[in-house]
């Protein structure tokens, strides 16, 4: 299986419209990383893209998931090593810079980039359009976690 295929079922084994996610946290990230992502966990939109917010499990705030796992967020990752390659394609939404990575499974990840806590998400094939969906998790980003580069 390829590894993007393996992460992507690993991240999201639930289908799209399910009323929970499984959603594996990255591991513990350090203390004021941890800190930004549980203000941008409180912060983020109810509703991504037209999908309603669904429950996580396990319960963290280092994740989120938006119709079931249609779109899934994870906060507090380590650095991609992506994120060092100068000919990655990239995206700016309401100040704040991601990374921009077709999946195996013909969805999307998107990570943030020069902010102080990585973050993460994936969007399925279904609801991978456009980058749209970005406008309200890049205010929630903007709102709560300050640009900078993580040394994380």
């Amino acid at each position: 299986m390829p590894v993007a295929l393996a992460v992507s079922a690993a991240v999201a084994a639930c289908s799209p419209g399910d009323s929970e996610a499984r959603v594996e946290p990255p591991p513990a990230p350090p203390t004021d990383v941890a800190g930004f992502c549980a203000a941008l966990h409180k912060e983020l939109p109810e509703t991504v893209g037209g999908l309603a917010r669904t429950r996580t499990e396990p319960e963290s705030d280092l994740t989120a998931s938006w119709g079931g796992s249609a779109i899934v967020l994870r906060c507090g990752i380590a650095k991609p090593p992506q994120m060092l390659d100068p000919k990655q394609e990239g995206v700016h939404v309401n100040d704040v810079a991601w990374l921009l990575e077709k999946t195996g499974d013909g969805g999307f990840r998107f990570t943030t980039g020069m902010r102080l806590a990585y973050t993460e998400v994936r969007v399925d094939k279904e609801h991978a359009t456009d980058a749209g969906m970005l406008v309200g998790l890049s205010t929630a980003i903007a709102a709560t976690v300050p640009e900078g580069i993580a040394s994380y």
